[in-house]
């Protein structure tokens, strides 16, 4: 049913095309405040409805340090060639481990642990090694749990990933953005397809069970011409999943995307065309569209999950663990609980400092009111698996679901005219062409974006 090839119609696209949050998160970060510290996320942990249930736990590692800096980058992650840094680091984070380990019983299960950064495979084999083993100390795993990291090709070593796989790793994800030696001149990511080629057979070899690769478009010198060729290569390269994110240019936010020069960037017009491109090239191969950004072989879970309608969405974009707390460690983490998030301190000063005083290293967060709690279900619903039953959600939350979001159905209205939805009694469906619109569609049922403010947060561009 999903895997049919996806035609892109430019106009819809381009009246659609407005800044907007990727939903990562509800409410988003931009409303994350202070009054939320180390004793509000110690309680929650403690008394959340999945401690009080059991219920299994997702895990999250920052690990912040690059090699280079990418100046395209948008992440919380700091370039240094200095080891002692690093090790540093890993011993912060046991001394959170073992602060999280103090406020959990001890009977919740990791059933999905991801490495993010920054660079991961910045650390060596041993290091690796060594907070593979740490993390398992202080955490109890499933046996089958999908354990994730994201790699670099550049500098990596066969070594690197025989560690990975050592500890547990099944699953990981490597930046490509692009294949033209032109646009990674550009984007200080020189990265030839022989390098990604080596990282993606190692592996495979290994006995690693997915493969996903990141594809960026909007990047400097990037054509239809060249990236084209940028996707028959990837094709060849067979990942079972893709990720292809829009760069959004936000140079006053990230200083060093000023070192990306305007007139180097193709326009919007040729922006839209790269994305339409992409969808129809990845899904005539065969990929579904599962959304967003990401595409999915037809066997791959994450196809699998959306055709059941058992998609989630957290901080690491989509995944097949619905509704799970989620335990961020390291500087600037977000940890998600069912009805509170919170984020470590942005900086390794402030990061240690707290730890150094034996508490929890959180700077913010956001506790859920009843109303967040209805609406987060509605978005991720509807972000996730395209269809919303009216009735499931009304019984759970004790509304009547055509009242409470008359406002809501009412701004979607010239979106049933366009398409990209279907409303009816029972449900509301996105379609196929509504799906590339989603991030538009689910604001509609945002609340915080319908209140007037005069300082409204940045967001990047839907389109």
């Amino acid at each position: 049913m999903h895997n049919q090839p996806i035609f892109v119609d430019l106009q819809l696209l381009k009246k659609y095309d407005r800044p907007g949050p990727r939903y990562t998160s509800y409410p988003t970060a931009p409303y994350f405040h202070p009054g939320i510290g180390p004793a509000e996320y110690q309680h929650h942990l403690l008394h959340d409805e999945g401690a009080a249930d059991g219920q299994d736990l997702s895990l999250y590692v920052h690990l912040p340090f690059c090699d280079t800096l990418c100046y395209f980058c948008g992440c919380t992650m700091m370039v240094t060639r200095s080891r002692d840094k690093v090790e540093q680091y890993l011993h912060y984070l046991e001394k959170e481990m073992q602060l999280l380990g103090t406020s959990l019983d001890g009977k919740r299960r990791v059933a999905q642990l991801h490495w993010g950064g920054g660079t991961p495979t910045h650390l060596t084999p041993d290091q690796i090694r060594r907070l593979g083993t740490l993390l398992h100390r202080y955490f109890p795993f499933r046996d089958n749990a999908e354990i994730s990291v994201e790699i670099d090709p550049r500098e990596l070593t066969r070594e690197h990933m025989a560690a990975l796989h050592e500890v547990g790793f099944n699953r990981c994800s490597m930046g490509v953005q692009d294949f033209q030696p032109e646009v990674q001149a550009a984007i200080n990511r020189v990265q030839p397809e022989a390098i990604t080629r080596q990282a993606a057979e190692w592996a495979r070899t290994l006995g690693f069970t997915s493969i996903n690769m990141d594809l960026m478009y909007g990047l400097p010198h990037q054509t239809r011409a060249t990236y084209a060729e940028t996707l028959d290569t990837i094709l060849k390269l067979q990942p079972d999943r893709l990720a292809i994110f829009n760069y959004a240019h936000l140079p006053r936010m990230f200083k060093h995307q000023t070192l990306i020069k305007d007139e180097w960037l193709p326009a919007p017009e040729e922006k839209l065309e790269l994305l339409k491109l992409s969808i129809e090239t990845l899904t005539a191969a065969g990929y579904v569209y599962i959304g967003m950004d990401h595409f999915a072989k037809p066997e791959d879970e994450l196809t699998q999950a959306m055709q059941q309608g058992t998609l989630y969405r957290n901080f690491q974009g989509y995944s097949t663990h619905a509704g799970l707390n989620l335990l961020a460690l390291g500087m600037s983490s977000i940890s998600m609980l069912s009805s509170l998030y919170v984020q470590n301190h942005k900086t390794l000063p402030e990061y240690y400092a707290a730890l150094d005083s034996g508490q929890l290293p959180t700077m913010r967060g956001v506790a859920l009111t009843a109303d967040d709690r209805l609406r987060r279900e509605v978005i991720v619903e509807l972000m996730c698996n395209f269809v919303l039953k009216k009735a499931r959600v009304a019984a759970k939350y004790g509304i009547e679901f055509d009242s409470y979001f008359g406002e809501a159905l009412h701004q979607l209205e010239p979106f049933v005219e366009d398409g990209l939805v279907e409303l009816a009694t029972d449900q509301i469906t996105v379609t196929t062409a509504g799906r590339l619109l989603i991030r538009n569609i689910v604001m509609n049922f945002d609340a915080y974006l319908q209140k007037k403010a005069d300082n409204k947060p940045q967001f990047s561009r839907t389109v």
